[in-house]
């Protein structure tokens, strides 16, 4: 996964091209808000359901074929092919189950249509299909948008203080940990995190997503997370019936093993854009929303970047407008890199590279020495100082 064509690291005001380490400013921008938004042409912030729609039923015509082809020629291939045909397979519905998956996504922010309705029942339907709660994570993902680079209040991905991490850090911290680290992460991170929270905000009591009592919830909500649980619990049925049918092993194959790559997918994206050693963190002496919201990272997924609808290479454009279509975002994207200027950052460093590099550097944050009290935190990665 390299260079999609899309992105190109900004310049510094020497013109030369900007390091993707080179830290972005932490001060008060001089623009505002509302200069961001009259940056992008009017017509990018107009949503349209048959747009919609058309990118909807073109990766919903993906899945039935794929897994027509499985279902008729895999069983009579000889031996050998086997291995090469099921693994394609899965790549094939996993990219593109995370494409619609992002889809669902964006009806949780509002960027489907006009119609709430409309978003609400077309998400609801789409994530339950990937066993994702929809009200749940809609409700705990706005909040996260709310506070995206807080220390205090974010919802996920809040980086720690050297003095709050586990003692067996230090033991993780070389190749072989850091990879079963990453292969569980990936694995696991995700049902983990709706489920236990695990890498959410903490909170005094149990939360999960799955629980309508959680304190990430008020009383108003509990509806939205009951129907978000019957969701869940339908497309498990069906699921269940499958397997009944088919076999589990069968289940496994065709859905079982791109959910899994849909799953990965989904906390590699996040994990990159909000992990990245040039970006701030604040706590609540400095932190306001634009802030918060440029301290994020557009990265380059290749030809990815389009199957995913490219919520990967506008990810800084989401976090300030987030209900913008994805079909909008990159010349919404275009248009407000010039007055963003060094408070924009991308890094088209290849996927792979990247995560091993961030991973690596980016495990605890702290405030630089002589920075007289202000509330600003970078990450460090010496666990040995």
């Amino acid at each position: 996964m390299g260079a999609g064509g899309n992105m190109s690291s900004p310049a510094t005001k020497n013109g030369e091209k900007k390091s993707h380490l080179q830290r972005v400013p932490s001060a008060k921008p001089p623009f505002t808000l509302g200069d961001v938004k009259k940056a992008i042409p009017p017509h990018c912030f107009q949503r349209s359901l048959i747009r919609s729609f058309y990118y909807l039923i073109k990766d919903l015509i993906i899945i039935p074929i794929t897994y027509y082809i499985a279902a008729t020629y895999f069983p009579s291939l000889p031996y050998p092919l086997t291995y090469l045909a099921w693994p394609a397979y899965w790549v094939i519905q996993g990219c593109v189950g995370t494409g619609i998956w992002v889809i669902g996504h964006e009806c949780g922010h509002h960027g489907f249509s006009d119609y709430q309705w409309v978003d609400d029942t077309v998400g609801l339907i789409l994530h339950s299909a990937q066993l994702t709660p929809f009200f749940s994570w809609k409700i705990s993902h706005r909040r996260h948008h709310a506070n995206t680079g807080s220390l205090e209040n974010d919802e996920v991905y809040i980086p720690r203080f050297k003095s709050k991490l586990r003692w067996y850090y230090q033991y993780l911290d070389n190749p072989v940990g850091r990879v079963g680290v990453l292969a569980f992460t990936l694995l696991f991170a995700w049902p983990l995190y709706l489920v236990f929270n695990i890498s959410g905000k903490k909170y005094e009591r149990f939360t999960c997503h799955y629980d309508p009592n959680s304190p990430l919830y008020s009383e108003r909500e509990r509806l939205q997370i009951l129907i978000s649980d019957a969701g869940v619990l339908a497309a498990t049925y069906v699921l269940y019936r499958i397997a009944l049918a088919k076999g589990f092993t069968w289940l496994v194959c065709i859905y079982g093993v791109p959910l899994l790559i849909v799953n990965g997918f989904i906390v590699l994206i996040t994990l990159l854009h909000h992990t990245h050693a040039s970006l701030p963190h604040y706590d609540s002496t400095e932190w306001d929303y634009l802030r918060g919201a440029l301290a994020t990272v557009d990265r380059d997924y290749g030809v990815l970047n389009k199957v995913f609808h490219i919520v990967t290479d506008t990810h800084v454009l989401h976090h300030i407008f987030s209900y913008i279509s994805h079909y909008h975002a990159m010349e919404a994207t275009n248009a407000i890199k010039p007055l963003l200027g060094e408070y924009y950052q991308v890094d088209d460093t290849p996927i792979l590279k990247a995560l091993w590099r961030d991973t690596k550097e980016c495990i605890y944050v702290e405030k630089d020495e002589g920075s007289q009290g202000r509330g600003v935190y970078w990450y460090k990665y010496k666990l040995d100082d």
